[in-house]
């Protein structure tokens, strides 16, 4: 049985990559399945709503398809500190499918303005919600996961071609080469990376743009966290540089950078398949953390990590618990799905596992 049949027959990485496929597919296409626009759509006295009550038939019982009413805020009863909804239902609004709303670019390419569903008429769908704003929080979730999402292969594209590079080269040529280099990685993994982001947060423009603000947070962490793999990687080449087919390609006369990159990091890809894997949550869970502590990607704009700031505030959690769970249970569910890839790919590629 070869590595990937037994990946196939693995269960818990199956459903790891079902649940991703999932996550990736509406990240890319969110414009598609979000029926408004993250900042743009603002609902009149419409801040802090539940999740919208779907109806399936009119008040005689008679079934005429799914519909809402338009929803708004009323006045908040100072004792229990629980806000009344006035509804009108006087103009029902049905929920169709394939409805025309707000300009945007399918795969970030094609113009498009149709949504998976929406409701025609004065009410509107609010799966999860409204944030304190009167943005509809399912909207702003699926585009928060354009950014959470995509951070982590962001993150492993500029971290992971470093520390293979690095732990080629250390280990290959070895000597003063090697004591350099693991001198610098060692100064690298001694930066604490939040205190970093923390202290460089201090003196950036208040202004800066959530996309600069993304790039730096990626940049960052990728530049600290290439320590670790290269210093796995340096090990196993010591050991791949004795073995007979790089001992011929020197002996031929060949480069030895074309050697490192040809013959000597390729037998590494086994260990890199996984730690990729198993890395990526790391960078979700960071960027996560930074937004939530005010160092991410900033309001207006929306990532998993921001969205969980309205945990910190004590009566979110009691009053308006749609705000915090659903941007957590996404992080939960990322994660664990990546873990259970990985540990998917360390079984099936253990040489043990394969004869």
């Amino acid at each position: 049985m070869n590595w990937w049949q037994k990946f196939k027959t693995n269960p818990l990485a199956r459903l790891g990559v079902s649940i991703l496929a999932i996550f990736y597919a509406i990240a890319i296409g969110a414009g598609f399945f979000a029926p408004y626009h993250p900042v743009n759509n603002v609902q009149k006295e419409g801040s802090l709503l539940p999740p919208t009550p779907i109806h399936w038939t009119n008040p005689d019982g008679e079934f005429i398809g799914p519909y809402v009413y338009p929803v708004r805020q009323g006045p908040t009863d100072l004792e229990s500190g629980k806000r009344e909804l006035i509804v009108d239902r006087t103009q029902p609004s049905p929920i169709r499918p394939f409805v025309k709303g707000y300009d945007y670019r399918l795969f970030g390419i094609i113009p498009a303005n149709i949504h998976l569903f929406g409701t025609v008429g004065e009410g509107q769908i609010n799966l999860l919600g409204t944030d304190e704003q009167g943005r509809d929080q399912f909207s702003r979730l699926v585009f928060g996961g354009q950014i959470s999402l995509f951070i982590g292969l962001v993150g492993i594209a500029i971290s992971f071609p470093i520390g293979l590079i690095v732990g080629g080269i250390s280990g290959y040529f070895g000597g003063w080469v090697d004591t350099a280099l693991m001198r610098l990685v060692e100064v690298l993994m001694t930066i604490p990376g939040i205190y970093l982001l923390v202290a460089l947060a201090s003196v950036l423009d208040p202004g800066l743009s959530s996309a600069k603000r993304f790039l730096l947070i990626v940049t960052i962490i990728s530049f600290i966290r290439w320590a670790g793999l290269a210093r796995v990687i340096r090990g196993q080449v010591l050991s791949i540089k004795e073995t007979e087919f790089v001992q011929a390609a020197r002996a031929m006369g060949a480069n030895p950078f074309y050697i490192i990159v040809r013959h000597v990091l390729p037998q590494t890809a086994t260990y890199t398949i996984v730690a990729a894997t198993l890395a990526i949550p790391g960078f979700i869970v960071a960027e996560s953390v930074l937004s939530l502590i005010g160092l991410g990607i900033q309001q207006p704009d929306a990532s998993w990590g921001n969205l969980l700031a309205s945990a910190t505030n004590a009566s979110i959690l009691v009053f308006q618990p749609w705000l915090v769970w659903p941007p957590a249970l996404l992080v939960v569910l990322t994660v664990l799905s990546f873990n259970l890839i990985g540990d998917g790919l360390r079984d099936a590629l253990d040489p043990r596992s394969l004869r």
